[in-house]
């Protein structure tokens, strides 16, 4: 089982999880509203005088083609000016963006260095791409243990994406004891975390795990997802249940 190295983020998620500003709430009521024009309007204006959160959100307009054409080079350019102020999304979003070589040369130093910025924010998805630079060796040397202590803060936080990646170290072997019943539970948890269509490659690693288990080994399974999945519980569960056995 391998974990498929993609570094897409959910790029509107910033838009819709920090303190109001002026012109930069109005952008996202209209964003939601699917009215690009008028959000891109109001996000410009915000954008101006300095708003990163609204330099962020021009960053998704031209990346994500929200009303307007895709442009890597004016994403690039917007997410930029939002990170230089510390904004940790943007941060993230800049590192992908190095790291696809999207409106620029691929540059994995770069792409470390916004990765870890964010992460040391506390910013899940960035913690999960960072995760992923240490697994896969991207600009740095692999290091499974840093990867893993990535990919646990991530997880920490509910990241669905950093359950399924831990499950497939922990299936794997990788920096740590191989272990089906943890790699079932945390797979399985992710499944829950994120129900939705995107999740496919989960679900499908959850349904190859099942075929190799026994019933007894999937009843455990089932059992230690449902205690990571206690609100703040999932250091604990995790850790406990890794000393026990």
């Amino acid at each position: 089982m391998k974990i498929k190295h993609t570094l897409l983020a959910l790029l509107v998620a910033g838009l819709i999880s920090t303190p109001a500003s002026a012109g930069y709430d109005e952008g996202v009521t209209a964003y939601t509203a699917k009215d690009y024009t008028l959000a891109f309007s109001e996000f410009s204006a915000a954008a101006a005088k300095g708003d990163a959160k609204s330099q962020f959100s021009l960053g998704v307009m031209h990346y994500e083609n929200r009303g307007i054409p895709i442009d890597y080079a004016q994403a690039l350019s917007w997410f930029s000016k939002s990170a230089e102020q510390g904004y940790a999304p943007a941060q993230h979003n800049l590192g992908i963006m190095y790291n696809n070589g999207e409106g620029v040369k691929i540059d994995y130093s770069q792409a470390v260095s916004w990765f870890r910025k964010a992460a040391q924010q506390g910013h899940a998805p960035a913690q999960q791409s960072l995760g992923l630079i240490y697994y896969n060796g991207e600009g740095v040397k692999i290091d499974y243990s840093q990867a893993v202590s990535w990919f646990r803060k991530a997880a920490e936080q509910g990241h669905a994406q950093a359950y399924n990646t831990l499950g497939v170290i922990y299936y794997n072997g990788q920096g740590v004891p191989r272990d089906v019943i943890v790699a079932y539970a945390l797979i399985n948890a992710s499944t829950v975390i994120d129900g939705s269509t995107a999740n496919t490659t989960s679900r499908n690693n959850r349904d190859a795990l099942k075929k190799g288990m026994t019933f007894k080994q999937i009843s455990a399974g089932q059992q230690l997802s449902r205690e990571l999945l206690k609100p703040s519980n999932f250091l604990n569960a995790l850790d406990t249940y890794l000393r026990d056995t």
